[in-house]
């Protein structure tokens, strides 16, 4: 979700990895959509079959790698805070429109802090921390360590519960609390400032002529984010109105 700009240019390895997370977060959707209408034969359950819940952490584990990986290189590229607060302001806009949509569609397990709303609070914290520089690897160990060692039932509270250190998950469709998700932010950063510190080229070489269309949809992320659903959800109904308009 957030730029990777590299002299006027862009990471195009890093565009397309963030496309892959993209596409694979479209085809979880569909899924979950075709299942909603109970449509998917045989019945899922995507809130605990480790086939999908497992599948679910990879995505978002690769997206907010991605994430922290094109702060580092937005620093690295002299982008401005006055820049990184529009794209920001971009994100909370987006986070807000999710929640609502998502108040219709599931009123008893909305979203109200999912990897958008995340994401808002991870920017930030890793933006801040850039100059801790090969300190962010032990940043983003503790992040991931604290939920495991720090938990406890005073920050199940809806207050705090978005720390990630209560004892149990809220009923929402989304949930990134910041821990142990800012510690994956982390870590794309510091994996990203060491390549390029040691191995530039893995970033900045050129993709092959396959793949560039990946890189073209990764630039996109946040438009292909919230179009994605409306579209499948559209899909889907009016394939099930042409359905029972055609049947005898």
């Amino acid at each position: 979700m957030a730029e990777t700009v590299f002299n006027g240019g862009r990471f195009d390895r890093l565009d397309a990895l963030r496309a892959v997370a993209m596409l694979w977060m479209a085809a979880y959707h569909l899924c979950f959509d075709l299942q909603h209408f109970r449509l998917l034969q045989p019945p899922q359950n995507f809130y605990a079959d480790p086939f999908w819940t497992v599948q679910r952490t990879c995505i978002v584990t690769l997206f907010l790698l991605c994430a922290g990986a094109g702060q580092a290189l937005a620093v690295h590229a002299g982008q401005t805070w006055g820049r990184f607060w529009r794209r920001w302001l971009q994100v909370a806009g987006c986070a807000a429109l999710v929640s609502v949509a998502s108040m219709v569609m599931f009123p008893r397990s909305w979203i109200f802090f999912g990897v958008l709303h995340g994401l808002l609070v991870m920017l930030v914290a890793v933006r801040v921390a850039m100059p801790a520089g090969r300190w962010l690897w032990a940043l983003g160990a503790l992040g991931m360590v604290l939920p495991a060692v720090a938990s406890s039932a005073a920050f199940d509270a809806a207050i705090v519960n978005v720390l990630g250190l209560g004892t149990r998950k809220p009923v929402t469709e989304d949930w990134v609390p910041v821990l142990p998700w800012l510690g994956v932010v982390f870590w794309g950063a510091a994996a990203a400032r060491w390549l390029l510190e040691r191995h530039p080229a893995v970033l900045r070489g050129p993709l092959p002529r396959v793949a560039r269309p990946l890189a073209v949809l990764g630039r996109w992320s946040l438009s292909f984010y919230m179009l994605h659903q409306p579209v499948l959800i559209g899909v889907i109904v009016a394939a099930l109105w042409l359905g029972r308009g055609a049947a005898p």
